[in-house]
């Protein structure tokens, strides 16, 4: 340790030893906290006297030494290379003792007999150092005492018998700012920051010893000084400071470590066993060393290791006491459970019922952790089982929000007490939140069967909602359909039409969208409500079928806007497994936009934030985005490697399992694995007819078997798949449907062929899947290409690598596809464009594209009049005679790209 900021002190003791060696006898008192570098002054001081030819003397008294007579007059008479009375031995003539270190000064040569915890000295030492001084007045003599604390406080013999002398008394302050800043810059070679310094300032009051401590801690992995980090060391230091004082002061310091911020709420003095004034000596003693900043620690890491220096019996103990003293002062019952949970108490009469309102207090806080202690201390001391039943719940519910794996030794047990009505209803969602999680949908159905008479409309709605979340986001068979658990068809009918009727109001909002036509209107509706919605135990779910909901209805944009807000408010409140399902499902909500970049990254995220065994059956939701992702983007390595995870055979029971079977499907179909996929398709249509068959219209399980069939070569059977997807009913979404039309269009001749992919290029534009918009704009060009429209193949091949290029994925069309044409360039041919108005570049690029009149009046909004009068212009502007020569005059006249048009007139588009 180098001695910083003394200077003055230092040059005091130098004049000292001056005037000493002139013949004037002198005693220095040097006074100072524990670890304020009395040593380190003192060893300094005689460091600087070895070419002064002094005779130093030096010892150090203990408090393990003092009821052993003279041992520091042995250690002053090694020194002085005499034999000196042995420690414990008979006290001698004292004055004799005194006299033969007189005579040492006699010889020509300054005596400096320096002495550290001169407060610890023996009465033999004392006595002999007390006779020195008075009869080395005139002669050159000088004793250095280093003594501990406040000179004033510290009651000691020797503290008594040195004041009365005369003496210089050097008082050691703690480092102010700038001294602590040149110690670490000595350290660090340079200058440190400001906000460095006063943090160690801050952390230590200018102690040296824990400034140093610190220092320690801080440079261990590196040179650089940064923010001061607290470790072994800085523990270290802090028990070695408290150890080598006053033991009361100890007691007082593991108090107020113990009580922390509940400092003022109790009497110390009741739990250290010692009066108020005691108390406030031991504070202001802990406050000069830099322990404490008031009644608390300047550094969390210090109380800690007070703590933890405890008998683990004792910390206990005092923990117990210290919660008995917060209940009998009225304190919160946070402050309370802290104590009890420490101490793994719970009284009888009141401690039950103070760890439950913690708990609830601690969860509302988001403080998962200290919630689940304070449930799983009351249950470990419970008994009944009722009371079992509802602490394991509440337990479960806790748990669940970070870790649902966790969450299911407390659930488990509970499954048939659910079964036979015997927990309440709230905790009766909570158990079948599990059944569903975990894929056991046979025994959620009798559960839910067996409450369909709920004795409250608030039990009934609770009932409505969990078969809601069952049927729509689990999307398994109904009650009383096969292999779901039995019961009749007028036995499962209540279930249903309670569910219909009396859901909420966010799951009535997701019934109308998902159920009827989707609109503006009730896509907005439904955003609105989750806008300001509440996460907790029980509605993650039908939060994340709301956000599916809309982002199927054609409105991923205002899915993602939803689903972020909500993304964020999990963050913020810690809630990992929410972070976890939301971030599936926003991973899901980009691959619906065509960003499967995005949908990839936002997928392992999602995987990397729970546990596989956490995430139950819905583990199908990232890994199939994942999959989708991966297989679009060519990385066919890593889908193959998501697919080789292992995944519960319940998940096959829910559309998770439908979704990931699908994924597999068309993994197989771009790795040459035809038959495969068709394997997996059909096994996804098989489980949809099956169970809900409202489902079957949200999942285009149809479209997938029209592309298997097209790739083993069967257009036939292809094409009535895609017609049976066009013929379903309202409710599926414009994405499906576009798809359909595609695969239809895959089975048609040229002009047919470009017909349907335009219709399906418009519906694609709609709903924003650009990765869709690429294929399909790849399949106009080749048709084109086909019929001999070389110019319009090439004008439409560059909007599918425009596309493409968005979503971050090759180009889907041949190369020379997009190549420049040949042509003239002249003058006025690159003024051209300036020439068409806005409208007539929407109208010419709609026409070269094979839209016919009418469509483009439909399109753009306008009359069939507007156009033809648009089109003339644009021909004469053009100097095109005919609409087949529109193709590749854009192309010669650069005009702008037609996503812009259309992104201008159709901002939901882009």
């Amino acid at each position: 340790m180098h001695l910083f900021g003394r200077s003055r002190e230092l040059r005091a003791l130098g004049e000292a030893f001056t005037e000493s060696a002139r013949g004037h006898g002198r005693l220095v008192i040097i006074a100072g906290g524990p670890g304020s570098g009395k040593t380190q002054l003192l060893h300094e001081f005689l460091t600087t006297l070895d070419r002064a030819d002094a005779r130093i003397l030096a010892g150090t008294a203990g408090s393990e030494e003092r009821d052993r007579p003279s041992s520091l007059l042995a250690q002053l008479a090694r020194d002085a290379g005499a034999r000196g009375p042995e420690p414990g031995a008979p006290s001698p003539e004292v004055s004799a003792e005194a006299e033969d270190l007189l005579r040492l000064a006699d010889d020509g040569r300054p005596l400096v007999v320096a002495v550290d915890d001169a407060h610890a000295m023996d009465r033999p030492s004392l006595r002999t150092l007390v006779q020195l001084l008075r009869r080395g007045r005139l002669r050159s003599v000088l004793v250095v005492c280093a003594t501990s604390g406040d000179l004033g406080r510290v009651r000691s013999a020797a503290h008594t018998e040195l004041l009365r002398l005369p003496h210089r008394r050097i008082r050691l302050a703690p480092l102010p700012e700038a001294h602590v800043g040149e110690l670490l810059a000595a350290q660090a070679g340079r200058p440190v920051p400001d906000e460095v310094r006063d943090a160690y300032h801050r952390a230590t009051a200018g102690s040296p010893l824990l400034v140093h401590a610190l220092l320690d801690d801080s440079t261990r992995l590196g040179p650089e000084i940064g923010p001061p980090v607290a470790a072994s060391a800085y523990r270290q230091a802090v028990l070695s400071l408290l150890h080598r004082g006053n033991t009361g002061h100890l007691r007082v310091a593991r108090v107020l470590a113990a009580l922390g911020c509940a400092t003022g709420t109790v009497p110390v003095a009741e739990l250290t066993g010692t009066t108020p004034a005691g108390v406030q000596e031991a504070v202001d003693a802990l406050n000069s060393s830099g322990l404490l900043d008031g009644h608390s620690f300047r550094h969390p890491t210090g109380a800690a290791a007070v703590l933890e220096d405890m008998d683990s019996g004792e910390r206990a103990d005092l923990h117990g006491r210290i919660a008995h003293a917060l209940y009998r002062s009225g304190a919160s019952a946070l402050e309370v459970a802290r104590h009890l949970h420490a101490a793994g108490l719970v009284p009888g009469g009141w401690g039950t019922g103070i760890l439950r309102a913690a708990a609830e207090q601690a969860l509302a806080a988001d403080d998962v952790a200290r919630c689940t202690a304070y449930l799983g201390l009351v249950l470990r001391e419970c008994a009944e089982e009722g009371e079992r039943h509802a602490l394991s719940a509440a337990l479960a519910r806790a748990q669940w929000r970070t870790n649902p794996a966790a969450a299911g030794p407390h659930l488990q047990p509970l499954r048939q007490a659910a079964l036979e009505g015997r927990l309440t209803m709230r905790d009766t969602a909570t158990v079948l939140r599990y059944m569903l999680w975990k894929g056991d949908t046979e025994l959620a159905v009798q559960t839910i069967a067996s409450l369909v008479h709920a004795q409250s409309p608030a039990d009934a709605q609770v009932v409505a909602e969990v078969e809601f979340v069952r049927q729509w986001f689990y999307g398994v068979a109904l009650p009383g359909r096969s292999g779901q658990g039995g019961g009749s068809e007028a036995r499962r009918r209540p279930v249903h039409t309670r569910t219909a009727a009396g859901t909420g109001a966010l799951s009535a909002r997701v019934a109308a969208l998902v159920g009827g036509e989707a609109t503006d209107d009730s896509a907005a509706a439904l955003a609105q409500a989750l806008q300001g919605y509440q996460l907790d135990y029980l509605n993650l779910e039908l939060v994340a079928m709301s956000l599916l909901a809309i982002a199927h209805a054609d409105r991923p944009a205002t899915a993602a806007q939803v689903c972020d807000a909500l993304l964020q408010r999990a963050v913020e409140r810690r809630a990992t497994t929410w972070q976890a399902v939301l971030g599936a499902i926003r991973a899901e909500i980009a691959l619906l936009r065509g960003d499967v970049t995005t949908a990839a990254q936002a997928a392992h995220a999602a995987l990397g934030t729970l546990r596989a065994p956490s995430w139950g059956v819905l583990i199908g939701l990232p890994l199939s985005t994942a999959v989708f992702a991966h297989t679009a983007m060519g990385s066919y390595a890593r889908a193959e490697e998501l697919l080789g995870q292992d995944v519960p055979e319940a998940m096959f029971r829910t559309v998770f399992g439908i979704q990931y079977l699908r994924a597999r499907g068309h993994h197989q179909l771009a790795t040459g694995r035809p038959f495969a996929a068709l394997n997996d398709f059909e096994a996804c249509g098989q489980l949809l007819r099956e169970g809900n068959p409202s489902l079957q219209k949200g999942i285009p399980w149809r479209s997938d078997l029209a592309l298997a069939n097209l790739r083993i070569g069967k257009a036939r059977t292809a094409r009535e798949w895609a017609e049976e997807q066009l013929r379903l009913p309202g409710g599926h979404s414009s994405r499906a449907r576009a798809t359909a039309l595609r695969l239809l269009a895959a089975t048609c001749k040229p002009h047919r062929r470009a017909s349907l992919l335009r219709e399906s290029i418009d519906l694609l534009k709609a709903c924003g899947d650009r990765y869709a918009l690429a294929q399909a704009y790849a399949d106009l060009s080749a048709a084109h290409y086909e019929l001999g429209e070389y110019a319009r193949a090439r004008l439409v091949a560059r909007q599918a690598a425009t596309e493409a290029e968005a979503c971050r994925i090759e180009s889907p069309v041949d190369a020379h596809l997009l190549e420049e044409p040949a042509r003239t360039e002249s003058p006025a041919a690159e003024a051209a464009p300036a020439l068409l108005s806005d409208a007539e570049c929407r109208v010419a690029g709609l026409a070269a594209l094979g839209y016919t009149n009418r469509e483009i009046s439909t399109r753009l909004h306008v009359t069939i009049s507007t156009v033809e009068q648009h089109l003339t212009r644009v021909y004469r502007k053009l100097n095109v005679a005919s609409r087949s020569e529109l193709p590749s005059k854009m192309l010669e006249h650069r005009i702008p790209k037609l996503s812009d048009r259309w992104a201008n007139t159709h901002p939901t588009a882009s």
